[in-house]
């Protein structure tokens, strides 16, 4: 089972990723942390650990209360993102947010929450907690994104590396488009072309589509 729920001013997919009878992982908490616990008492699952494709503020805002929510569960982040979270983090959130223009600079304000500390961090091909989900390291939006790939469920969830019909930004502090491009082209398009695509933001899709059809891919020369 895999249940989406969109929340916050930037429509973030979080994602509820099953691993037993009742029990489930979060993907990206970005917002909405009541929306979120009222749909996972509504599927009777309890998470049992937080994972994040990034450390963005729009996919990890909600970690705190999720957190402490359900009696101090871990959250998980790649190790070159894990700036991004514990009382530090604050100056690196406004520094991304201001780069996306003033607007965004000031829902800054209003939207941050002091996020909690990594309790464990992944690297690439890690298996998440005994469970179907691997690491896929997809540098390029973040220094430290990654994809989760279940080759069981033919599920992949992008984070901010891919969409339906586009890219992640790299006009961010520590975005890189090469890197990217890179990402995409040698690992995610090397999976299975009918793997069902799950991205951050926006509709799902499958990779066979957006190797066809993607309009950023072909317009930087790699379709």
């Amino acid at each position: 089972m895999v249940e989406r729920i969109i929340v916050g001013p930037l429509h973030t997919n979080a994602y509820v990723v099953s691993v037993a009878k009742k029990e489930c992982l979060l993907i990206d908490p970005g917002s909405d942390a009541e929306q979120i616990h009222r749909r996972l008492e509504v599927l009777n699952m309890k998470p049992q650990a937080i994972l994040l494709t990034h450390g963005h503020l729009d996919h990890a805002g909600a970690a705190a209360h999720i957190k402490q929510a359900y009696d101090g569960i871990p959250i998980g982040i790649h190790e070159a993102d894990v700036a991004f979270l514990g009382p530090d983090a604050k100056k690196l959130h406004h520094d991304t947010f201001s780069a996306l223009g003033s607007e965004a600079a000031r829902r800054f304000d209003e939207w941050y929450e002091e996020l909690p500390a990594a309790d464990f961090m992944f690297g690439d091909g890690d298996a998440i907690l005994e469970s179907d989900l691997v690491v896929m390291h997809t540098p390029g939006h973040t220094p430290g994104s990654v994809c989760f790939y279940s080759e069981e469920r033919k599920a992949l969830f992008s984070g901010d590396t891919l969409f339906f019909k586009s890219v992640g930004t790299t006009e961010i502090p520590d975005g890189n488009s090469d890197q990217l491009l890179e990402s995409i082209m040698t690992k995610l398009f090397e999976l299975p072309p009918d793997t069902r695509l799950f991205p951050g933001h926006g509709p799902l899709s499958t990779l066979e589509r957006e190797m066809h059809n993607n309009p950023d891919l072909r317009r930087e020369g790699v379709l």
